[in-house]
């Protein structure tokens, strides 16, 4: 076994452990921290197949962008909970703290790797171009239908956000 392997299942172990962790959490803030965790490390398990397209993807889509926005409305819409203490801190934030550190020295790794001896699979081998031409030639309608269901829930939180008054007139001002 050498070192890429061991890379490739201590990742697969974190990416379960914290997504298992997700699932299991009561308080949605710290549900969502441990589910970032788990797509940062899903991010490392693409790079390591030799898609770094994908990886990068991963990120700026997933742990980046809807993540981001899973937390803004969670803390829009919840209130503060008192705090309970440090026990219960620590044994909140420990996994945490654990498997982030654990991810990050997996990428540190993956960074200093010689990927000469990496094994990449050809399905997932392919540079940005290729794949922007079989996705834009091959799947432009459902890219067409995608676009078009993002348009509207734009729309629908733009008309969800607006402010009215008691009266029922929109103001189009924040109170």
């Amino acid at each position: 076994m050498n070192l890429l392997d061991l890379m490739f299942y201590g990742t697969a172990a974190i990416i379960l452990v914290s997504t298992g962790l997700a699932v299991t959490r009561l308080n949605t803030v710290h549900a969502v921290c441990y589910l970032v965790i788990s797509f940062v490390a899903t991010a490392v398990l693409f790079a390591l197949l030799g898609a770094p397209l994908l990886a990068a993807l991963q990120v700026i889509v997933y742990a980046g962008g809807i993540m981001v926005l899973f937390l803004f409305v969670i803390m829009m819409i919840r209130g503060q909970r008192p705090h309970r203490g440090v026990a219960s801190l620590v044994r909140q934030w420990l996994p945490a703290l654990v498997l982030g550190g654990a991810c990050a020295t997996l990428a540190g790794l993956l960074v200093f790797a010689d990927p000469s001896n990496w094994v990449q699979p050809p399905a997932v081998a392919s540079t940005p171009r290729a794949f922007g031409l079989v996705l834009f030639q091959n799947y432009w309608f459902p890219m067409e239908i995608a676009s078009l269901l993002l348009l509207v829930a734009l729309v629908g939180a733009f008309y969800l956000g607006r402010h009215t008054d008691t009266r029922g007139d929109d103001k189009g001002e924040i109170p």
